[in-house]
């Protein structure tokens, strides 16, 4: 897995890239109320907001981490966004993308080095 800065995981799987936030976003951002996804088939170019997550503390947006196409949305998350605080590095993955520039995964934080920019 490879972090951001702005506290998203990235996961390969196969050839497309698997994201969603990580433990520390989601208890930062409180209970998840609601989650606003992409289409599938939707070209994303890195730092593109593609998902709209709200919580009772804010409304935040998540941004492409990868140039791509988003291939897959996490659809169980509109039902019950309040997976992302139970399983936010598991479940709750928001979308998959096809990437562009698979390289681009090598800009990112190990979980390590992610560990030692939030403690």
């Amino acid at each position: 897995m490879k972090f951001t800065e702005e506290h998203e995981w990235l996961r390969e799987e196969g050839d497309e890239i698997v994201i969603g936030i990580t433990e520390h976003a989601a208890e930062q951002l409180g209970d998840i109320v609601f989650v606003e996804l992409p289409e599938v088939g939707t070209e994303v170019s890195k730092d593109d907001e593609c998902v709209v997550i709200e919580s009772v503390k804010a409304a935040s947006d998540i941004l492409a981490p990868i140039d791509g196409e988003i291939t897959e949305v996490n659809e169980a998350l509109v039902d019950d966004p309040g997976k992302i605080n139970e399983d936010p590095m598991g479940d709750a993955w928001f979308i998959k993308i096809k990437p562009a520039e698979p390289k681009q995964m090598d800009d990112y934080m190990s979980e390590a080095e992610y560990r030692d920019m939030i403690s």
